[in-house]
């Protein structure tokens, strides 16, 4: 299992516009239309990432108990899926309905959004204020598959509290591990 870590975009980033397929409506989704009034997350997933599986319901449980207090969520797949068809849009549909996300599942065929938020593994979490500037990215908690620490999304969370209560979201920030996004040659 590769452990590739996120790039880490520099804090301050506009988040980078977007119009993808959502899989599961079928119609295209922009960076407007899932902008959360307090902030917006974007997470960079895919289907078959073991890292991912790991971490699905917890993310879940973060787009709901977040969502209704002002925050956009949207997932994107940028992964090549001629080389993996289990990331195609067909199955993202399918694990989209499995995993009850309530957020659009977003794919990235031509790798374009992917490159322009420098997402690197899978997953990889973005969070944007108001005004789409970074300011949080990253893993959503220390638990990795196998090393046994409890899944419970601390990281992001404490990201999308300090938002709450008008802080500044703490700057030690440690990047996501994940399995690579999958480049096309």
């Amino acid at each position: 299992m590769a452990r590739t870590p996120s790039n880490m975009l520099p804090l301050g980033t506009t988040a980078p516009d977007f119009s993808l397929i959502d899989t599961v409506t079928k119609n295209y989704v922009s960076l407007k239309e899932v902008k959360g009034k307090k902030g917006t997350v974007v997470m960079f997933i895919c289907n078959h990432c073991p890292f991912v599986i790991h971490v699905n319901e917890e993310i879940v449980r973060v787009a709901n108990d977040y969502r209704a207090q002002g925050f956009g969520f949207v997932a994107i797949s940028s992964n090549d899926v001629e080389k993996y068809p289990q990331d195609s849009p067909e199955k993202m549909w399918k694990t989209a309905q499995k995993n009850n996300y309530t957020f659009p599942y977003l794919y990235d065929g031509t790798q374009e959004v992917a490159t322009s938020y420098d997402a690197a593994c899978t997953p990889d979490f973005y969070l944007f204020d108001a005004e789409l500037k970074l300011i949080y990215r990253g893993q959503l908690d220390d638990s990795r598959p196998g090393n046994g620490i409890p899944v419970n999304g601390r990281d992001l969370r404490q990201a999308l509290d300090a938002v709450l209560r008008n802080a500044a979201v703490s700057q030690d920030q440690k990047p996501s591990i994940g399995c690579n996004i999958k480049w096309k040659e």
